[in-house]
């Protein structure tokens, strides 16, 4: 399995990172590119826009807002890329929420939903031959939002980003685009709690 994790805020420069490290994986051809941005607007069909043309145009896009398992399972057996990036995370779980029928737009209501992309990603990281890079946001760090949705949303991503943390080979932090290595740097508890953890 080899599952990266590449998680900071807005416009830290994760998504350049995590683009250069599937670039040296795959190269100019060997890339699946996950995209789960909707463009619901303008502006948004903008940014997608210059997304798209910083990619190398050999890499192979995939269009997933939802339901990221049934887009990758062409690529599952056999796979033909060397590496696949899944960008973002952020948007998958948002899109889910919203996908949800109003009432259950809840953090019970909603986690199901997202646990299984997740879960999905994590299976596919497992069974697939390359390297899988899943970019995220770090949205916890500021204050409680100010209404309910949002603080549901924080809620999922939260949980979403330490599921697949907790499965990943590898987890970068990109603070103002420099990207640390979190998990190297995580010492085993039992060294703080005399050995008994």
């Amino acid at each position: 399995m080899s599952l990266i994790l590449v998680t900071g805020g807005g416009r830290s420069g994760k998504s350049t990172f995590a683009e250069q490290l599937a670039h040296r994986l795959g190269g100019d051809r060997d890339v699946c590119y996950v995209a789960t941005a909707d463009p619901g607007d303008d502006e948004m069909r903008a940014r997608i826009a210059a997304h798209r043309a910083g990619r190398p145009p050999g890499w192979r896009t995939l269009e997933a807002p939802r339901s990221v398992m049934a887009a990758l399972d062409g690529l599952a057996n056999p796979l033909t890329v060397r590496a696949v990036l899944l960008d973002c995370l952020t948007l998958l779980v948002s899109n889910v929420l919203l996908a949800q029928p109003h009432q259950a737009q809840t953090v019970e209501g909603a986690w199901p939903a997202v646990e299984a992309e997740v879960n999905a990603l994590i299976r596919f990281a497992g069974n697939a031959a390359v390297p899988t890079v899943v970019v995220t946001n770090e949205v916890g760090l500021g204050i409680v939002p100010d209404n309910r949705l949002a603080r549901v949303y924080r809620d999922l991503l939260g949980w979403a980003n330490q599921r697949l943390a907790a499965k990943a080979d590898c987890v970068y932090l990109v603070v103002a685009g420099i990207p640390v290595d979190i998990k190297a740097l995580q010492r085993p508890l039992s060294r703080f709690l005399g050995g008994h953890a």
